[in-house]
């Protein structure tokens, strides 16, 4: 039998993927096996091994996906079996987390292992719905409870505490707030609920000890929620800054490839938007790299070298690696659409010679238009689809223009699911972002312009929006600067201010 394991029993946090901690994240990469609760952002699954088996063993009230008996067991199997495991908790293992009852199940049996503490919802709270626990005005005591079973509380002992914070409560917040107010507090005491802190989605509702109860019944909240009782909620109007954020109670569908996602995603994240993953395009290599490959056997008799996107400088590059060159043989003078593609050139310690003002193909052309371009030889490396108007205008400056397929743009294998799972229901988007034509095209084969209804669409530039009114779908915003930041800055204008 070969060396145990470890298992790692992690604090997921509150529910932010950012509030996760470095060493958190560390040992998610090292996993074998991950165990998640259902207060786990299933967002950090993605920091596992994409080898790593990832097994549900949540709960919701009193519907368990595994006793907790069963769970212990798995953990212990596992590490047995030689595999590191990582136990991921909501919040932190042992706030009210069952830490110390695996802990014990592991010491009990063995098992090495290690617990690395969380952001717990009561700091999240803190932090995101603006009711910091403690403050040098309002209380130097704070008392964190479980409320999910009323009797056997000392609510004599502790519902004089100046901050309360209760946990698992909110199914009984009407019996709790009775047990504290009959003990003598006021009930005009500040309270508050807050659900799924610290995400795009928290809800938070503040009131009194004496209404709390009512108005978390008319608006229906339900668990996972915890409840704050004390003075310092009052700060909540000055200091609620995660839910004053202009994007806050917003919910964006992204259509970018996976791997172009990430700075999007994260710019709207940023202003509090709640993101929905849905991308209708994923960025392949060519169906045939041979041309890709002449043409870069023959890379030093080019004289200019056109990029349209980032992705084919990226393919480019891959397939010049795969050859016998490099960009020792490159001669040519270097055109970038526009400043992500840029930036991609310049990663690679290249110069970019030209750069249109406007990042289209025909203010590409006006910008050669300034350069003698007869008789020179230009490679456009580029998607598999793509307007003709660069190399047909290039050829009509005089110039001899090989086009050649770098990539391809094609729908992933699992986006009607996806489609599907956003749309469905009554959590359908306000807002989707088309930043290509790709994207508009691949969504409405994919999808139908029906779905689209009621929902916001924000175009990149005008070619995307041409692409978009050829379906019948008028873009509600439309980028003046044709990148991310001015697609973000378009939404931005366009979103009521609360």
């Amino acid at each position: 039998m070969g060396e145990t394991g470890r298992v790692y029993i992690v604090g997921a946090g509150p529910g932010d993927p950012e509030l996760l901690t470095l060493k958190g994240r560390r040992v998610l990469g090292q996993t074998g096996s991950v165990l998640y609760d259902h207060l786990a952002n299933e967002a950090l699954l993605e920091f596992a091994p994409a080898s790593a088996e990832r097994l549900y063993v949540g709960k919701k009230r009193t519907e368990r996906a595994f006793s907790q008996e069963q769970i212990c067991a798995m953990m212990i199997d596992r590490a047995r079996r030689g595999l590191t495991v990582v136990r991921l908790k909501g919040g932190d293992p042992n706030i009210f987390g069952r830490g110390g009852e695996e802990a014990e199940a592991l010491a009990d049996a063995g098992i090495p292992f290690e617990v690395v503490p969380g952001v717990t919802s009561a700091l999240g709270i803190a932090a995101y719905a603006g009711a910091p626990l403690t403050h040098r005005d309002y209380t130097a005591v704070v008392t964190f409870i479980t409320g999910h079973d009323v009797a056997r509380i000392d609510w004599e002992k502790v519902g004089a505490s100046e901050t309360l914070v209760i946990f698992m409560g909110i199914a009984n917040l009407r019996a709790i707030a009775h047990e504290i107010v009959s003990r003598g507090r006021s009930p005009e005491t500040p309270a508050m609920a807050v659900r799924w802190a610290t995400r795009p989605d928290q809800q938070t509702i503040a009131g009194t000890l004496a209404n709390l109860p009512d108005l978390v019944e008319h608006a229906g909240m339900k668990p996972p929620a915890t409840i704050v009782i004390g003075e310092v909620v009052r700060l909540r109007e000055k200091l609620n800054w995660f839910e004053s954020l202009p994007l806050f109670g917003t919910r964006i569908a992204i259509t970018r490839a996976p791997s172009q996602s990430p700075e999007l995603r994260s710019r709207l994240e940023s202003l509090g938007a709640e993101v929905l993953d849905l991308p209708v395009i994923s960025i392949q290599p060519p169906a045939d790299p041979a041309p890709l490959d002449a043409a870069i056997a023959r890379f030093a008799e080019y004289d200019w070298i056109v990029f349209t996107s980032a992705n084919g400088v990226r393919f480019f590059m891959d397939r010049l690696d795969r050859s016998p060159y490099d960009l020792r043989s490159l001669r040519a003078r270097i055109c970038a659409i526009g400043p992500a593609t840029r930036r991609a050139v310049e990663d690679l310690h290249l110069k970019v010679d030209l750069m249109p003002g406007e990042y289209v193909a025909e203010a590409l052309i006006a910008a050669f238009a300034r350069h003698d371009v007869r008789g020179k030889r230009i490679l456009l490396p580029r998607a598999a689809v793509a307007r003709d108007v660069i190399p047909e205008e290039l050829a009509r400056l005089g110039a001899q223009v090989d086009v050649v397929e770098a990539y391809r743009n094609v729908p992933p294998p699992d986006a009607a699911e996806r489609v599907r799972a956003v749309f469905s229901g009554s959590h359908r988007p306000d807002w989707i972002t088309f930043t290509s034509s790709s994207t508009v095209t691949n969504f409405i084969e994919i999808a139908g312009p029906g779905q689209l209804e009621g929902v916001h669409a924000a175009s990149i530039g005008p070619v995307t929006s041409a692409t978009l009114r050829s379906h019948g779908i008028e873009p509600a915003v439309e980028a003046s600067e044709y990148t991310i930041d001015g697609l973000v800055a378009a939404i931005l204008k366009n979103v009521p201010v609360s």
